[in-house]
């Protein structure tokens, strides 16, 4: 008989997104997950990176931030998807210049480059969907909503009804 491997099946959905749906399961919500602080600027884009890579980080950690869905425990993703992008254009590039098929000393074989390619591109859909990057992940994503102050706040003893 099979087993399936530990931590393998659908992911908990975070317990925002459980209470912005009205907690459909009527299950205890976890009080006690973990919230990070989103980042308010970018950081710049490490230096080891390539120019592809930074190229990219530069247009996604303002978009990320501005969503606020980047925070600093994210930062290794974006990376990841930046370095999967570079490595995928640089394959593709070669698929482009030397075919898929090339000549080796043991024949004709499948180019590298297109395995590079095809990996870099599972690689960039993970990351990606951790980020938000494709319409059912974004979907999925749970934005904290800005609190709004009220000027009549403190007159009122609280908060209410924001």
């Amino acid at each position: 008989m099979a087993t399936r491997a530990p931590g393998g099946g659908r992911k908990p959905k975070p317990t925002a997104q459980k209470r912005a749906a009205g907690n459909p399961g009527k299950r205890k919500l976890n009080d006690a997950e973990p919230e990070f602080s989103t980042l308010l600027i970018a950081p710049p884009a490490p230096d080891w990176m390539s120019d592809i890579a930074c190229s990219m980080w530069d247009k996604l950690a303002p978009e990320l931030i501005d969503s606020k869905v980047l925070t600093l425990t994210d930062l290794h993703v974006l990376e990841g998807f930046c370095l999967a992008y570079s490595r995928w254009r640089e394959a593709e590039a070669d698929v482009m210049r030397n075919g898929i098929k090339v000549t080796t000393a043991m024949g004709v074989v499948k180019n590298p480059a297109c395995t590079v390619a095809n990996e870099s591109m599972r690689q960039m859909t993970s990351y990606g969907a951790a980020l938000g990057l494709d319409p059912s992940s974004r979907a999925r994503l749970v934005v904290p909503k800005s609190k709004k102050s009220n000027a009549f706040s403190a007159l009122l003893g609280g908060n209410r009804g924001n």
